[in-house]
């Protein structure tokens, strides 16, 4: 028996994971290491703290998708049995709704009529819930993608901090790391607004602020147990 494909909508939220998950092992870690490294200029501290990190990290960001897909998907499983049950009871009135809405896009009444008969003959459930809900009942994205995805990102993101601060040489150590996770903060912020249809500088600036803000909190947390 085949498996079942992933849709467009589904692939796009296990990229959407997979680089906030990269981009949140970015942060993350080079907050920690950097804040290490204003401490201390031990390299193996350093780099046990990093690890220790990235353990946390990749174990949280794995739980943290788990249990927000899996609250969506539940939220999204009571909006169907609601509207099962409305098209049960009242069909004529869910299909006025969605001819309604129709009609708000300022589509002809008659065409609307037209449009929304011949859709909820094809599937009422999957034309008033997509209307009503603003989501593809056939479309679910799975907690478990969404977590794996994370769990893998998080700690491929991290890897650029640790490697940055532990070859550089220890006078320019976190210089270089922060000029680093900058340059990766710009890409991964591209890379989600190329997703989220947003702005892309924008979405580059607002990541590197993000990054640069953590990175001179924690150094300054550093000095002030530097010894």
């Amino acid at each position: 028996m085949s498996k079942k494909k992933m849709s467009l909508a589904q692939k796009v939220n296990v990229l959407r994971a997979s680089v906030m998950g990269a981009n949140d092992g970015i942060i993350s870690i080079a907050g920690i290491v950097i804040g290490v490294a204003a401490a201390t200029s031990n390299a193996r501290s350093i780099l046990i703290a990093g690890l220790s990190g990235t353990l946390a990290g990749m174990i949280s960001m794995c739980m943290g998708e788990y249990v927000s897909v899996s609250t969506q998907k539940d939220s999204q499983k009571m909006a169907l049995i609601s509207e099962k049950q409305r098209l049960q009871n009242q069909y004529q009135h869910e299909f006025d709704y969605v001819q309604k809405k129709y009609e708000a896009q300022d589509i002809n009444s008659q065409l609307a009529k037209q449009a929304t008969k011949e859709l909820m003959e094809k599937d009422a459930l999957g034309t008033a819930v997509q209307e009503r809900y603003g989501f593809n009942p056939n479309e679910f994205t799975s907690p478990y993608a969404a977590a794996i995805a994370s769990f893998i990102s998080f700690p491929t993101g991290s890897i650029l901090p640790m490697v940055a601060v532990t070859v550089s040489p220890a006078n320019v150590r976190i210089l270089a790391t922060a000029i680093a996770v900058l340059i990766a903060l710009l890409i991964t912020g591209y890379f989600a607004a190329v997703l989220g249809k947003s702005n892309r500088i924008k979405s580059m600036i607002r990541n590197a602020a993000a990054g640069l803000l953590t990175m001179g909190v924690t150094y300054l947390i550093g000095q002030l147990f530097a010894r």
